[in-house]
């Protein structure tokens, strides 16, 4: 079982049913004890980091990732939920702690002359780290779709699975041990996106 985590804001049913397209068995998580027995967790997101940020303190689950993290079972970060597992943000004079599971600060992209921000809609990604298990049967070069003004910029390149070129090269993927998350919308990437998420499903079944 995948627990999807609702903190109100989060691109859900989407999520949901593009899992629930790849065979997973999923339980709408909005309290701790939702989280119970999964094997997998799921951060969604759309919309400013502080908001997710504080959402998810108020139903107590910042705290309940951090720990689902801890255990070493399979966890990915989508969008905001990929921004929330690094320190900091620079998103609208953001104040709140990000989780901390990397370090870095999510910056914006530059202003330069004809690059529209937010960016939005499809765009390659270049696998930087060909034995990532989510990225199994996905070509590289091959097209996804992204929404977002912001991206983490880690500060140890190991982690980071893809890289994308959008006003400069950012890092619109990473993954460390149990913990994957990408920038751009596997949910809405159609046949590529569809196989990340089914990777990500047989890691939690095993």
């Amino acid at each position: 079982m995948i627990a999807l985590l609702d903190y109100g804001s989060g691109n859900l049913r989407s999520a949901q049913k593009a899992l629930l397209k790849v065979g997973a068995e999923v339980k709408i998580a909005q309290a701790p004890g939702d989280i119970a027995g999964a094997g997998a967790m799921v951060l969604p997101g759309v919309g400013a980091f502080d908001d997710c940020i504080n959402a998810l303190r108020r139903q107590e689950l910042l705290e309940a990732a951090r720990e689902f993290i801890r255990s070493g079972k399979p966890f990915l970060g989508i969008c905001v939920g990929y921004q929330a597992l690094f320190e900091r943000s620079e998103e609208f004079n953001s104040c709140a702690a990000g989780l901390g599971i990397f370090q870095g600060s999510v910056v914006r992209f530059p202003d330069k002359s004809g690059l529209k921000v937010p960016q939005i809609g499809w765009n390659q990604i270049e696998i930087a780290r060909p034995d990532c298990p989510i990225f199994r049967g996905v070509p590289n070069g091959s097209y996804v779709y992204f929404v977002h003004s912001f991206f983490p910029r880690p500060a140890d390149d190991s982690i980071v699975a893809t890289r994308t070129e959008y006003g400069g090269t950012f890092a619109s993927s990473v993954w460390r041990e149990n913990v994957f998350a990408t920038q751009f919308h596997p949910e809405k990437s159609q046949r590529v996106g569809l196989q990340l998420l089914k990777n990500f499903v047989e890691l939690a079944k095993r």
